[in-house]
């Protein structure tokens, strides 16, 4: 197969590793880059001698080691970014996600490459008009409130790789990731709520639910994902375009957690400990009642269709923890 080589920002991450074994698998050539200070080097270890993949322990934010690393790349999926300060980091947030966007869309611009990036539910803000559209307003809150410091980081991005496209002609895809989860997630808030509770079930420890656990959310299985990544990678077709990637399946967090207690199948009873928001963020933080995706646009343009449900991922996710970790 003669296929483009691919460069893979964040490929020790939760989603990189698994885009690396799917594109790996595909028969690309992939390089991948990492500063190993979120991502973790087990998660590729299995890939490391692959002569296809070529993994660098870099800073995203370093333009020149990564411009080292680029030689003959068509296709980019940048991933690389830090997440929501609940505790803290905001100046860290906004550094990282900024200037790493900047470098990567500079590499694109001097090698012609196409740009996939990670984007996030989270620039809807909190926009109340469900489901999420693409072309919906993006109500973001208070610049006192440090939560939503990644939302701007990630809709500077969003802006600053159109002026790109538009400046240079590179060609770009926006996906708009919604919550995902699978093997390899963190066993913390860095990967949500799933490895958060599972983590606590089996070690029978309190599951903390932040604020009254009412809020809603959809998420997607890892595999659904990177199929759909690596459809926009893939199609032309996409070019230009933001799309949603998630699924319609809505759940409450309580009801997450109940149902992750329920299919651990565990003996102990379910402890809960409800955290309110006034404890985390300096006493400022806002969180989102309810994230939905319209998936209208990955459907038609992707040909994207979940193919896991909730409940057949959370067990999959499960039954690879409880044999990772011999729980």
């Amino acid at each position: 197969m003669n296929s483009p080589k691919v460069l893979i920002t964040g490929v020790a991450g939760f989603i990189g590793a698994h885009l690396l074994d799917a594109l790996l698998s595909k028969g690309y050539n992939v390089v991948g880059i990492d500063n190993l200070s979120v991502g973790k080097i087990e998660n590729i270890q299995h890939n490391i001698d692959n002569p296809r993949f070529d993994f660098h322990k870099i800073d995203i934010r370093d333009f020149d080691a990564l411009n080292k690393t680029c030689n003959n790349i068509k296709k980019i999926i940048h991933l690389a970014a830090y997440k929501i300060p609940r505790y803290g980091n905001a100046l860290e947030t906004l550094e990282i996600n900024s200037k790493g966007t900047w470098n990567v869309l500079e590499i694109a611009k001097e090698k012609g490459c196409k740009v996939v990036f990670a984007s996030t539910s989270d620039v809807y803000g909190k926009n109340p008009n469900m489901p999420f559209s693409e072309e919906n307003d993006l109500v973001i809150g208070s610049s006192t409130v440090m939560r939503w410091s990644y939302a701007i980081s990630k809709l500077f991005d969003e802006h600053l790789i159109f002026a790109f496209k538009d400046a240079f002609g590179i060609p770009v895809t926006i996906l708009r990731y919604f919550s995902s989860y699978g093997s390899r997630q963190y066993l913390s808030w860095w990967g949500g709520p799933q490895g958060v509770f599972i983590d606590a079930i089996f070690k029978n420890k309190e599951l903390e639910i932040h604020g009254d656990g009412k809020q809603k959310r959809s998420f997607i299985y890892i595999s659904d994902l990177v199929s759909a990544t690596v459809a926009a990678v893939e199609k032309k077709e996409v070019n230009g375009e933001i799309i949603n990637i998630g699924t319609t399946e809505e759940v409450s967090i309580l009801e997450l957690a109940k149902l992750i207690k329920e299919l651990s199948n565990t003996p102990e009873k379910l402890k809960l400990k409800f955290v309110p928001y006034s404890s985390f963020a300096g006493g400022k933080y806002e969180d989102v009642q309810r994230k939905i995706p319209d998936i209208t646009k990955a459907q038609k343009l992707l040909g994207f269709a979940p193919k896991v449900s909730l409940k057949k991922g959370l067990s999959l996710t499960i039954d690879w923890y409880r044999k990772t970790h011999k729980w």
